[in-house]
């Protein structure tokens, strides 16, 4: 990624128009590369990158070929644009996402979706893998998302608005669609594919919770946890995005039946999950409005 300045110099303080010009630079090297212009926007979370070998595939432009575009380092993401067609939906698919734990900036991470939306695309469905905090799940359950928890996260709207992009004081009281969450989860039983409604937290990362933390998070109403999801989907809120957001549950939270999460478990149950993942946001895609 290019070097760029998205502060006042001086001041540490967010420089919105910089910003904002590092967002259209980005959009203006897609369209470069291809003129597919997407209606739906997917972000694939560690482990469901192969949902793509489901798409009628019409571009793919890696991360890294992006000047300004954040680049995916975490195993399991391989950080490219993925464009084509699903049910007869224009797709763009993010095969990989970049997180906070990486040491980018709460704004850099949210460039993606950001993009995504300037490129087009008005529906935004964001997908991860996490840890399961409610007793009734179990690892290859999905949960569509009712609601979430970010207060352990900053805020990707913090510092001067980016007014291009939506009002200063955004409402996120019906943050994730209820139509597509009820079609997710009706889907679920129609293919018999075990899919709960839930309330997701956000963590910072890298490092798993500990058991102290997760009764805490339990207390708060948490049914899952992750690392991912919740700033992305308050950026594609603030731009007035539709979205729907989707757990693939990879384990347990820690402490919960004696559990201890690795990242190699984690993939590995995201990839054994991925044939019931894929079914689910395909028939999602094609059947949303």
């Amino acid at each position: 990624m290019e070097d760029r300045t998205i502060t006042e110099a001086g001041t540490g303080r967010f420089d919105a128009d910089a910003y904002y010009k590092v967002l259209l630079n980005c959009v203006r090297q897609i369209e470069e590369k291809t003129d597919f212009v997407p209606d739906v926007a997917v972000v694939l979370g560690s482990g469901l990158g192969h949902f793509v070998d489901a798409m009628e595939v019409v571009a793919e432009i890696p991360y890294r070929e992006i000047d300004g575009f954040p680049v995916s380092t975490v195993a399991g993401h391989q950080g490219k644009l993925v464009f084509g067609m699903v049910g007869g939906k224009k797709t763009a698919a993010m095969q990989g996402r970049v997180h906070y734990y990486e040491g980018y900036d709460v704004h850099d991470v949210v460039i993606p979706i950001r993009v995504l939306k300037l490129l087009g695309a008005g529906t935004a469905v964001f997908t991860n893998a996490v840890g399961a905090i409610n007793t009734e799940y179990r690892p290859g359950d999905f949960v569509v998302l009712r609601d979430h928890i970010s207060s352990f996260m900053p805020s990707p709207l913090v510092g001067e608005n980016v007014s291009e992009l939506g009002e200063r004081f955004t409402p996120v009281t019906d943050l994730y669609d209820e139509g597509l969450r009820e079609l997710a989860v009706s889907i679920g039983r129609e293919k018999e594919i075990r899919v709960h409604s839930g309330v997701f937290l956000q963590v910072t990362g890298p490092q798993y919770e500990t058991p102290a933390e997760i009764r805490m998070f339990r207390l708060l109403g948490a049914d899952t946890v992750g690392m991912s999801t919740a700033i992305e989907a308050t950026a594609a809120k603030h731009m007035g995005m539709r979205i729907c957001a989707i757990n693939c549950v990879t384990n347990m939270a820690a402490g919960i039946n004696d559990s201890s999460p690795s990242h190699e478990e984690v993939t590995a149950i995201a990839n054994k999950a991925g044939k019931d993942f894929s079914t689910l946001l395909t028939e999602l895609i094609t059947r949303m409005d």
